[in-house]
């Protein structure tokens, strides 16, 4: 198993990231058959709902996660909540799910959508400068979440 700090999380929903500020955050690579990994996040009681409905619901999510370093690339989960649990004048809430794909390929998909839209030169630069800043989901990842629908 290898672990790593966890500094940020968000969870899409409908189209856009909802962010969840971390008190404290752990990612478990369980270097298993299956892939899985662990998430365990530590915030605030206000969001204790929506994971326990989540958890009720058994939803499947999907997580952006930035991981060791605040540079680094988000890495998107597929996760379900398999716990909700509160902890003084906090919640720890625990997610299992798979890797969706290698980060570094985020850059290179989003360029190719921005080509096929006719976008180049400084308008081409302009728009994915602000897009790996903003990370909008792709298009890519919007087919794939439709096909498991």
């Amino acid at each position: 198993m290898k672990t790593f700090k966890m500094l940020s999380v968000g969870i899409l929903e409908e189209d856009r990231v909802q962010d969840f500020p971390l008190i404290d955050g752990i990612i478990i690579n369980q270097e298993n058959s299956h892939r899985m990994w662990i998430l365990e996040m530590f915030i605030d009681k206000g969001h204790q709902s929506i994971f326990e409905k989540w958890m009720a619901d058994e939803t499947l999510l999907e997580a952006k996660v930035v991981i060791s370093y605040p540079e680094n690339e988000p890495a998107a989960f597929r996760v379900a909540v398999k716990g909700v649990k509160m902890i003084g004048e906090n919640v720890s809430v625990l997610l299992k799910g798979r890797l969706k794909r290698a980060r570094a390929q985020y850059a290179e998909q989003l360029l190719e959508e921005l080509i096929d839209e006719g976008m180049g030169g400084a308008d081409l630069l302009q728009r994915f400068e602000s897009d790996m800043r903003s990370r909008p989901r792709l298009k890519k990842d919007k087919e794939s979440s439709s096909n498991l629908s």
